[in-house]
């Protein structure tokens, strides 16, 4: 039966939008971690060149990255931080402003990238594993488990140290790596929310009129869980960002001379006394990263999950 009032439904959408939305803005600490996170993805893009392809404009320079990230300037290396270079320049003369910009477009590509692989696979083994049940949860679940069973390091440790005699650039076997870290965790929450759905009475009204299984689960299964996959890509990208950099610091993240993070805090660790800005800076552009996002995985919780609506 059609609704008697069709502009009901959607003022009824527009309302709860923007309840979630006032919920959202009303948590100071989340809106604290959007802005945050919003200013170091706006930073990392504007970091280079590529921009300034794009708008053809020969005359614009980069807005935050005024320093070649690689050229060296081996006479006064070790600088410390002055009005010029406004935080030192590293062992080789380089600036660090410039190479923790662009250190951080890198961070920012493994942790988006590598997170959103991990959430379609996790996400699709959680789904089929929480509706079929059965042998193939058992299997699905069992190889979860098993990916949980080792640390984040020590998985990603083990996964690169194997993909280092295959082709592609590091950045690209970071993704995978961390990706694949990634999995377990997307896998296991969307299948216990997958377990709940199934047992809802509009996924019993559509066996009823023979619905097939892929059309269940893509149609009536994973809309309901989106909610959550919105709130864990948040938490999961932070959780990422900080593996790449705790493996670019052993050597098996992005391989230099391209700047990260990690391997910036590495490479200030032998001058940690006598030049501590060297790591100090890269440290603090990893912790204000994470904090921004686990603030903001933590808003989206309070929105989107309907118990802590209740």
């Amino acid at each position: 039966m059609k609704s008697a009032n069709p502009v009901a439904e959607p003022i009824q959408l527009r309302s709860q939008r923007q309840r979630q939305w006032h919920t959202f803005v009303r948590n100071k600490t989340a809106l604290l971690g959007l802005v945050v996170a919003v200013l170091i993805i706006i930073v990392a893009v504007f970091a280079d060149d590529w921009f300034i392809a794009l708008l053809q404009d020969r005359d614009a320079r980069p807005l935050f990255a005024l320093f070649e990230p690689f050229k060296q300037d081996t006479f006064n290396r070790l600088q410390a931080p002055d009005s010029v270079h406004l935080m030192g320049l590293d062992d080789y003369g380089r600036d660090i402003l410039s190479r923790i910009v662009h250190g951080g477009r890198v961070s920012l590509i493994v942790g988006i990238c590598a997170t959103l692989l991990g959430g379609i696979i996790g996400t699709t083994m959680g789904v089929v594993a929480g509706y079929m049940g059965g042998t193939v949860e058992n299997v699905i679940m069992r190889v979860v488990d098993a990916l949980m069973a080792f640390p984040g390091l020590l998985m990603g440790m083990m996964i690169l140290a194997v993909m280092q005699r295959l082709p592609g650039s590091g950045l690209t076997k970071a993704i995978i790596g961390i990706g694949i870290i990634m999995t377990s965790g997307f896998a296991r929450v969307v299948h216990a929310t997958a377990l709940t759905v199934k047992g809802r009475e509009f996924v019993t009204s559509a066996l009823s009129i023979g619905a097939g299984t892929s059309r269940i689960m893509r149609l009536h299964i994973l809309p309901n869980i989106l909610g959550e996959v919105v709130v864990l890509v948040s938490l999961q990208t932070a959780q990422a960002i900080r593996i790449e950099a705790s493996l670019s610091f052993i050597g098996l993240g992005v391989s230099p001379p391209t700047p990260t993070w990690g391997n910036m805090i590495k490479d200030g660790m032998q001058h940690i006394t006598y030049a501590p800005w060297l790591s100090v800076f890269s440290g603090l552009a990893i912790v204000l990263t994470v904090l921004s996002f686990n603030l903001l995985g933590d808003g989206l919780r309070d929105v989107l999950d309907p118990r802590l609506q209740e």
